[in-house]
């Protein structure tokens, strides 16, 4: 038997939204405002689910990758915008681990906080600081199943000596998951209900 390769690629528009991107995003606004952009374009285009991530450089606040949910037109349970996000990253940068020495420190701004898989792959990425707009509730809302997470997640990753920044633009990054869930968009659970 012979196995399919793995391998995915970001909506063809996010690269032509972005280009050639060397502009910092100096304020955390700025920079939650291009996650949720991201987040905001791939709903309206039908290219997956409501949710946009970046990796900055902490320091200099440029943008190293951008992540958008492609889970349902990838056929992958993985490919969240965080997962996306950090792979990418993690490709430019020529390094698994986001706190390598001589990389940039690393910051993932997410347009929701992230569901339990997600939370994993943070605390393994290297990133030093996660920044999240809107609540794990506000995804549940709308019907994502978020998994089981530690209700004290935030000192969890403070532990493992990553920062954690909520709510910003919260009402943002909600209207676009309203906006999906009002859109007819795909909620995808693999919950079973037993008989």
């Amino acid at each position: 038997m012979s196995f399919p390769e793995f391998s995915f690629r970001l909506p063809r528009w996010v690269d032509e939204r972005l280009g050639e991107q060397t502009r910092p995003y100096p304020t955390f606004e700025e920079r939650m405002e291009l996650a949720i952009a991201l987040a905001r374009e791939n709903v309206a285009r039908q290219t997956g689910g409501p949710f946009g991530a970046a990796v900055f450089d902490l320091k200099r606040h440029t943008l190293i990758a951008p992540g958008v949910n492609i889970v349902v037109p990838a056929n992958s349970s993985i490919l969240h915008a965080e997962i996306v996000a950090m792979v990418l990253a993690q490709q430019v940068l020529g390094h698994f681990d986001l706190s390598a020495e001589d990389l940039p420190d690393c910051e993932l701004v997410t347009s929701t906080e992230p569901c339990a898989m997600c939370l994993g792959a943070v605390g393994w990425s290297g990133v030093k600081r996660l920044v999240c707009g809107a609540r794990d509730e506000d995804a549940r809302q709308i019907g994502f199943d978020e998994g089981a997470k530690p209700p004290d997640w935030p000192d969890e990753l403070a532990r493992r000596g990553i920062e954690v920044i909520r709510d910003v633009c919260r009402e943002e990054a909600v209207s676009v998951l309203r906006a999906y869930m009002e859109g007819g968009g795909e909620v995808y659970n693999p919950q079973r209900t037993s008989s």
